[in-house]
């Protein structure tokens, strides 16, 4: 069984029109984009409401040769406000026991392309070592001062802990036992 051979592209549209090239590995398709790539799966062009209908406006990209390339169902966006879910009590009637589920959402076609893309050089990133947590900014009077740049660094940064935690520091669902306070009792 021999490997897919995905193009390697900037784009999807590039992906069907010109690619670089096709690789069926990583690293091949860093040799071909002279640089790291990534390995991504796209949505291209309009939604269709039936299947049929992509499959004759895709009919001369779909080819069997080409498995990178495929029709996808995908849930069609919703305008407005989503509605509240709000838990189901059994309803025993009819001899049914639930009621009758709310009915699938509408659905869309669309034609899908996996490909190599190269990873573009990107904005120099900003060091987040010196960045206190969110949490802790917003409390600090000198947080206006910060600009949305170190604004979106400081909440995509992990959440660290506000101070180390010690060998013995008891936590929410242990506690330690009355007669020998050495050894910690699972309290759930």
């Amino acid at each position: 069984m021999s490997l897919v051979r995905y193009p390697v592209a900037d784009s999807p549209q590039i992906a069907l029109s010109a690619p670089m090239g096709a690789a069926e590995r990583a690293s091949d398709a860093a040799h071909l984009a002279g640089g790291a790539v990534e390995f991504v799966s796209e949505s291209l062009g309009a939604a269709f409401e039936t299947r049929d209908a992509a499959l004759e406006a895709w009919r001369h990209m779909l080819n069997p040769d080409q498995t990178w390339c495929s029709l996808r169902e995908t849930v069609a966006p919703v305008s407005g406000r989503m509605p509240v879910l709000l838990p189901i009590q059994p309803s025993h009637r009819e001899g049914r026991r639930w009621p009758t589920p709310p009915p699938r959402p509408k659905t869309v076609w669309h034609l899908c392309v996996t490909y190599w893309r190269p990873v573009g050089l990107k904005a120099e990133p900003i060091l987040t070592e010196n960045l206190d947590q969110a949490r802790k900014a917003r409390r600090d009077p000198k947080a206006d001062q910060l600009d949305a740049a170190a604004l979106r660094a400081m909440a995509q940064q992990p959440l660290r802990a506000q101070r180390l935690q010690k060998g013995l520091d008891i936590g929410l669902f242990e506690i330690q036992a009355p007669e020998d306070p050495s050894r910690l009792i699972a309290d759930e």
